[in-house]
Order: structure tokens, then C-alpha cells, then sequence
């Protein structure tokens, strides 16, 4: 991973100069050196979300046509009985 540089003291005077108080300036610019250097690679990606969503639809599938089964076989029992 390649290393991100943040200058948190620029990041602060620029939000100092739109007016926000100095405390709460530099506790954004830390927040965002924060984000800035966050493992991105840890994050889900949209295949990973798709993976897992394909997996869940696979489950629900499966548990609607067990569901229906055993429907059907309540039903045929209910009329053979």
C-alpha cells in the first residue's frame, strides 16, 4: 500500500479560515489524516457486496422451495388422510 501524506496543520488553518473554531479545526484535520490513511483495502468492494448478496439470494431460494414442499406434502397428507 502506498503511503498517504496529509498536512493536517494546512488542513486546519484553511478550516480556521472559513470559520470554524480552532479546537474543532484540528480535530477535523485529524479525523481526515485519519480517513486519508485508513486501510482501503480492508473495505468491502461492490464484488464483494454482489458475492455475498448472490450467496443470500441462493439461501432464500432454497428455503422458499423447501418451504413449498413441505406444503405440498402437508397438503397431499390433509387429503389422503
Amino acid at each position: 500500500m502506498t503511503a498517504n501524506t496529509f498536512d493536517t496543520l494546512s488542513a486546519a488553518q484553511d478550516l480556521e479560515a472559513t470559520g470554524i473554531e480552532p479546537a474543532q479545526a484540528e480535530a477535523l484535520a485529524a479525523q481526515l489524516r485519519t480517513a486519508a490513511g485508513a486501510d482501503h483495502d480492508a473495505l468491502a468492494t461492490k464484488a464483494d457486496l454482489n458475492a455475498t448478496i448472490a450467496g443470500l439470494e441462493g439461501r432464500i431460494y432454497r428455503a422458499l422451495w423447501m418451504q413449498g414442499a413441505a406444503f405440498a406434502a402437508l397438503i397431499l397428507a390433509a387429503r389422503l388422510f
